[in-house]
């Protein structure tokens, strides 16, 4: 099976204006996207504050990125949750509206066991029809997919990939080799995207690219391309933005910077809150320094 993509995906935000979903903005920042070599596009993935939204506006959302897309690049809705049947309900809902994939985060909060992580994702499978993504990340769920889990989740053919977020650098090589080719890998992290395409990931799902999609792009396909150098030094530029991005929790820093860039509001939802004063003035002196006008 072909690879979903190659290179960099955005996990895009999910612009709010006055409380609501702003539709016009989702469509700009689309053209941004595909403009600035984003391969693929997440729709309603953590970055974009599911849990804050209810059923209607997540369909909103994941419907405005599809009519936007228009076919141009694949787009992967996002329908994790800690609760099993509430992944295939959200699945089922969106399987006709042009999805290529679903991105499934595992559970969090309950979290459960590696046997019931397979369990899981396999009634995931079973009950719908997109192909999955799976997404593992520890920092946030505190619950990290085994080696052996994938193993046995890579024998069926509805899964296609996993997005990697874990910094335990040994344990995703233990992952890469039990899958075995059978699972394209791409970077969760836009700080390894370098380290883990040197183990074989084909890209990154990025939050920074929600502001710099030319810069992540390039640096994913320069080492798809060959040209490591390229891609090293632009890893190594992009470093001071992904610490300022990342200072707070995702996507409170990527609204605010999107916000000073004039690309959409910075509203975020509770339990999430604005940027405060001192990391923002670190994030604006970091998209200075890669070039930004602000």
């Amino acid at each position: 099976m072909p690879s979903l993509f190659q290179g960099s995906a955005v996990a895009l935000v999910t612009p709010f204006i006055n409380g609501k979903v702003d539709t016009d903005a989702i469509a700009r920042l689309v053209e941004l996207q595909i403009e600035g070599g984003s391969k693929a596009i997440i729709a309603c993935g953590t970055t974009g504050e599911p849990t804050t939204m209810n059923a209607e506006e997540r369909e909103l959302t994941v419907r405005t990125i599809v009519r936007a897309v228009n076919g141009r690049v694949p787009v992967v809705a996002g329908t994790g949750s800690n609760c099993t049947q509430n992944v295939i309900d959200t699945a089922n809902r969106y399987a006709d509206i042009g999805c290529a994939a679903q991105l499934v985060v595992t559970p969090y909060y309950n979290k459960t066991t590696q046997e019931g992580l397979y369990r899981h994702y396999m009634a995931i499978a079973d009950n719908t029809t997109l192909p999955i993504v799976i997404y593992n990340v520890p920092t946030r769920t505190a619950l990290d997919i085994s080696p052996e889990v994938l193993d046995r989740l890579a024998s069926c053919e509805k899964f296609i990939a996993l997005k990697e977020s874990s910094y335990n650098i040994p344990y995703v090589m233990d992952k890469i080799r039990h899958v075995g080719g059978r699972l394209a890998i791409y970077s969760g992290n836009d700080d390894t995207v370098i380290p883990l395409m040197a183990l074989g990931a084909e890209g990154v799902i990025s939050v920074v690219a929600n502001v710099l999609p030319q810069m992540v792009a390039q640096m994913a396909t320069s080492y798809l391309a060959g040209d490591h150098a390229t891609a090293l030094d632009l890893q190594l530029r992009l470093m001071p933005v992904i610490c300022a991005m990342f200072a707070e929790v995702s996507p409170i820093p990527c609204k605010a910077a999107m916000e000073m860039l004039g690309l959409c509001s910075g509203e975020v939802r509770l339990p999430l809150v604005p940027i405060g004063d001192c990391n923002r003035a670190k994030l604006k002196d970091a998209l200075i320094s890669v070039g930004l006008n602000l």
